[in-house]
């Protein structure tokens, strides 16, 4: 049962009621967590292959993460930027160990979105241009701003005309990307990998057209990492390419699900942002950035990269090996895998919720693991177990 007493009917009648009908709800209501697997209001059991869309990528009621947590809300809770904080101290001196080489300055705000939307305010701001450069099938996040850069119609269509201009090219297309960008684009705003849009990796060859074109037109390169960040073997799926942007954006992992964005850029850029351009009232809180600090630490002791890449390669494999008549590709990098099928994915969705496994849609027909790095071997063949039963 769900710790407040209440009963799955009682749930879903009073969100019913409440909540505008933004989400195509599921038909259960979690209710706790542990490690790899959440439980519902019915004491059911899931494996845990979404991590709430990435973000709790040390799982649930991690007891190191809980500790930190509850000795920060008994100390310091919330304070604004204008005052200088302890635990921001040592969250910006722990970014500053895997932030990409020249990128020394960062923005703390509260959601990825929130990251996007100081990224392309700060790229307009340093170039004095208008419109932006983007992807399709890429998604960037639902404020208007970086809503513009998002492609789908299905988010855009009910709020056009939208601002910035933004024009979008198919992936991994260096002819159109050069041709698209002018004097009128401030940003280039690319994902390493599609989440969204169905697990697409950018090939090397295209981030470092992306590079050599921002840089020979005087455009600044943003590379949203909201999703890719931590969870591909490495802190920055980018590092693949070889490329360095201009902006790095990420959030959803950073503070293990807790709200955080950041936005990282060089001191050149930090350099042409006039005082009090952007700004945050819960942005960079001392709650949040403990919350970021010991996840970043955990990462780190615990060695969750190299996890991230032995098992994300093994969950590949076994999918691969399944041969499975419904599956037409199976794609990714480390713990962050897309698996598209010839058919509409929806049902397989239900058919593995069926089968205590959660897990996402990434497009129509493709869906996507974004599983908690402290996943073991158990958990692979839990999962590979559920889907050679839903993809035979």
């Amino acid at each position: 049962m769900a710790i407040s007493g209440l009963d799955l009917s009682r749930i879903q009648r009073l969100e019913t009621e409440h909540q505008p009908p933004l989400y195509a709800k599921r038909e259960i209501a979690l209710v706790r967590g542990e490690g790899p697997y959440l439980f519902d209001s019915e004491g059911r059991r899931y494996l845990d292959a979404m991590s709430n869309y990435g973000v709790a990528i040390l799982g649930h009621a991690d007891p190191e993460y809980a500790a930190a947590l509850t000795e920060q809300l008994q100390t310091l809770a919330t304070g604004h930027q204008s005052f200088y904080s302890d635990v921001r101290a040592e969250l910006l001196e722990e970014i500053a160990t895997i932030a990409p080489t020249g990128m020394t300055r960062y923005f703390l705000s509260n959601s990825g979105a929130e990251a996007i939307e100081a990224a392309i305010k700060f790229a307009r701001v340093a170039t004095e241009r208008p419109s932006l450069v983007a992807a399709k099938r890429g998604y960037h996040g639902r404020t208007l701003g970086a809503l513009a850069a998002t492609a789908d119609q299905k988010y855009r269509a009910p709020f056009e005309p939208l601002a910035p201009a933004a024009t979008h090219i198919s992936f991994n297309d260096v002819d159109a990307l050069a041709a698209a960008v002018d004097e009128q684009t401030a940003a280039i705003l690319l994902e390493p990998i599609q989440g969204e849009g169905g697990i697409w990796p950018a090939s090397p060859e295209f981030f470092q057209a992306a590079r050599d074109i921002a840089s020979n037109r005087g455009a600044i390169l943003i590379v949203d990492e909201i999703q890719t960040g931590f969870r591909t073997g490495a802190p920055w799926a980018t590092g693949e390419s070889g490329v360095i942007p201009d902006i790095l954006v990420t959030a959803k992992a950073l503070a293990n699900g807790f709200p955080i964005g950041l936005t990282m850029m060089s001191d050149a850029l930090s350099a042409a942002i006039p005082s009090g351009a952007h700004g945050t009232t819960f942005g960079a809180n001392p709650l949040a950035c403990r919350a970021a600090l010991v996840t970043l630490r955990a990462m780190r002791k615990r060695d969750l990269y190299a996890r991230s890449a032995t098992l994300g390669n093994a969950l590949m494999n076994e999918l691969n090996t399944l041969n499975s008549p419904k599956v037409r590709q199976v794609r990714g990098r480390g713990m962050m895998i897309g698996v598209e099928l010839k058919e509409r994915v929806t049902p397989t969705l239900r058919a593995l919720q069926q089968r205590g496994v959660l897990v996402l849609p990434a497009g129509a027909t493709t869906f996507r693991l974004l599983p908690p790095l402290v996943w073991e071997q158990e958990q692979v063949a839990e999962f590979i177990e559920a889907a050679s039963s839903v993809l035979a």
